[in-house]
C-alpha cells in the first residue's frame, strides 16, 4: 500500500523539477539575449570599429569579438543582437553570424542563424520585399527579401560562402511549431536594397 501512496507524490515532484528546469533555461536565455542586445546597441551607437581586416582568411579580424551588430526586422518589430558564431552557446545570446561568411559591405554571402523558438520566433510572418536591416560598426545596410525556401536539415548547399554578389541569408529550423529537433530548415534570401 505504501508504494501506491508515494507514486503520485513522486510524479508531482518529478513534474515540478522538469517545469522548474524549463523555466530556468528559458529565463537564462532571455537574460543572455537581453545583455547581448544591450551590448550590440551600445556598440552600434558608439560606432565602434572592428580591427583591421586580415586578408588571409575571411573574418579573422573579428578575433574574440562576440557581439558584432544588430539585425532589425521592422515588419515583426524585432531588434536582435548578432553574435559571432553559430554554436549552441552563441545562439543563446542572439542571432549567430556563421563563421567564415562575409560581413555587410564585403560583397559576399552573409549567413545568419537563429533559433525558431527564441530570436526567430516570427520569421515565418515575413514576405517577399520586406526589409531587413543590419547595423554594424561600419554602417547601416538594408536588404529586401527576394525569396524563401525550405530544405532538409542535412542540406548544406545553401552556405556557399560565395564572394561575387552580396546576399543575406537567414536560417532557422522548420516547422516553426515543431517540438524537438526539427527535420527541416527555413531559409530567407535577401539582396541589398
Amino acid at each position: 500500500m505504501k508504494v501506491k501512496s508515494w507514486f503520485p507524490l513522486t510524479i508531482i515532484v518529478v513534474g515540478l523539477l522538469l517545469l522548474g528546469t524549463g523555466i530556468w533555461q528559458l529565463t537564462n536565455v532571455k537574460i543572455q539575449t537581453y545583455e547581448t542586445l544591450k551590448e550590440a546597441k551600445d556598440m552600434v551607437m558608439e560606432n565602434q570599429t572592428l580591427p583591421t581586416k586580415n586578408t588571409k582568411k575571411k573574418n579573422d579580424h573579428l578575433g574574440k569579438i562576440d557581439t558584432i551588430g544588430l539585425l532589425v526586422i521592422p515588419k515583426i518589430k524585432a531588434e536582435l543582437a548578432i553574435v559571432e558564431g553559430t554554436d549552441p552557446d552563441d545562439l543563446e545570446k542572439g542571432v549567430g553570424h556563421y563563421k567564415g561568411s562575409f560581413l555587410p559591405g564585403e560583397h559576399g554571402q552573409i549567413v545568419l542563424s537563429g533559433h525558431r523558438d527564441t530570436v526567430f520566433r516570427h520569421l515565418g510572418e515575413l514576405k517577399i520585399g520586406d526589409p531587413l536591416v543590419l547595423k554594424v560598426p561600419t554602417g547601416v545596410h538594408t536588404y529586401k527579401i527576394t525569396h524563401t525556401k525550405i530544405v532538409s536539415s542535412k542540406d548544406t548547399n545553401i552556405i556557399t560562402l560565395q564572394n561575387k554578389v552580396e546576399e543575406l541569408i537567414l536560417t532557422t529550423c522548420y516547422p516553426f511549431s515543431y517540438i524537438g529537433n526539427a527535420p527541416k530548415r527555413y531559409i530567407i534570401y535577401a539582396e541589398p536594397n
